[in-house]
């Protein structure tokens, strides 16, 4: 049971640090241009290496703003997840059930639902040219996506001993 403890606390750290550098990194689109490499992520947009404020038409930024917005949610009810496993494993009496946690890590879950869903949904036609694709950091928010889900479930499912 303490390995399985131990699995799905580093588990949950690296869930964490994946949706960190999904959310700062900008690389939710990539591709090449005839001016080099670019890539947008969800605060800039870098053309041949040169990086300046995403612009998207007036229709459009609400989504960005909500994709943002979401992503920020998740990796705060990420780690007050983590906070309270942590909390809970020291003060909970045994036999008991990770509620509070899974339910934050589930809250989690459902915000990056939300975030990649509008994310997917608003902005493909932004790939212009055939080489375009999505980057490592929409990547990294799907498999966020998984992990959350999984850790969130386990925690509702373990109980301490």
């Amino acid at each position: 049971m303490l390995v399985l403890l131990a699995g799905i606390f580093v588990v949950h750290i690296a869930t964490v640090v994946m949706l960190f550098v999904s959310t700062i990194a900008n690389v939710w689109m990539a591709g090449t241009s005839p001016r080099g490499a670019n890539s947008t992520g969800l605060w800039l947009n870098c053309i041949a290496g040169k990086c300046s404020q995403i612009t998207f038409p007036e229709g459009d930024m609400p989504s960005l703003k909500a994709v943002q917005a979401f992503m920020i949610l998740a990796i705060i009810f990420s780690f007050v997840s983590l906070v309270m496993f942590v909390v809970q494993l020291f003060t909970m009496e045994k036999g008991k059930r990770f509620y509070i946690t899974g339910a934050c890590m589930l809250i989690c879950w459902l915000f990056i639902l939300i975030a990649v869903s509008i994310y997917t949904a608003r902005f493909p036609h932004y790939f212009t040219e055939p080489q375009d694709h999505h980057g490592y950091s929409f990547i990294l928010a799907w498999i966020c996506f998984c992990f959350s889900f999984i850790i969130g479930v386990l925690y509702l499912v373990l109980r301490k001993k």
